[in-house]
């Protein structure tokens, strides 16, 4: 998609644990502050496993 101002982040964890990793915690801060200055604004981050999900919105962490 081109043009969008808001965009939404999905992350695989193959081993099927959806708790971010220090990495995914800092990639995110990253994308949030990059977004800012581009004029986007990253609504979600959302890890996908094979056991479920998890939402970094729901959990507060964006």
């Amino acid at each position: 998609m081109f043009g969008g101002k808001k965009n939404d982040f999905l992350t695989n964890h193959p081993l099927g644990d959806p708790e971010p990793s220090e990495d995914d915690l800092e990639i995110t801060k990253r994308l949030v502050e990059s977004g800012k200055i581009l004029g986007i604004e990253v609504m979600n981050h959302i890890i996908v496993t094979k056991n479920g999900f998890l939402s970094f919105k729901e959990r507060s962490l964006i």
